[in-house]
C-alpha cells in the first residue's frame, strides 16, 4: 500500500498501527493524524530508534494489507467502478446492471 491510503483513512489504521507497535497510543495518533513525518518521529520515539529505521519500519508494515474498512470504502469501490469502464461494451455504462443487457442468467 501507499502512504496515500494511510492518510486519508488514518483512523482506519490505528488496530494494524497498535498490532505492530503495541507500546503506540490511540489518542498520539490523533494528534498524528496521517502526517507521515510525524509518524515516522512518533515510532523512532517509541521504538527508541533512529528516524531512519523507523522510516525503513514503516516501510515494511506499509507491505501489508490495506485493513478492511478501507478496502470495503465505498470510494474505493467508485473509483474501482470507473476504471472497469474501459471493458465495458458500446452504449453501456460500469454503473449499469449488467441484467439489463442479457450477460446475466436468470437462473444464476
Amino acid at each position: 500500500m501507499k502512504w496515500h491510503h494511510v492518510q486519508e483513512n488514518w483512523s482506519a489504521f490505528y488496530e494494524a498501527i497498535l498490532d505492530r507497535w503495541p507500546d503506540a497510543d490511540e489518542a498520539d495518533l490523533e494528534e498524528i493524524d496521517g502526517d507521515q513525518r510525524a509518524f515516522i518521529a512518533y515510532i523512532a520515539e517509541l521504538t527508541g530508534g533512529e528516524p531512519a529505521d523507523a522510516r525503513e519500519e514503516i516501510r515494511e508494515w506499509l507491505m501489508g494489507e490495506l485493513p478492511s474498512d478501507v478496502v470495503m470504502d465505498p470510494r474505493h469501490d467508485n473509483h474501482s467502478i470507473a476504471l472497469s469502464g474501459k471493458y465495458v461494451g458500446e452504449g453501456e455504462d460500469e454503473s449499469d446492471d449488467d441484467a439489463r443487457f442479457g450477460d446475466d442468467s436468470a437462473d444464476g
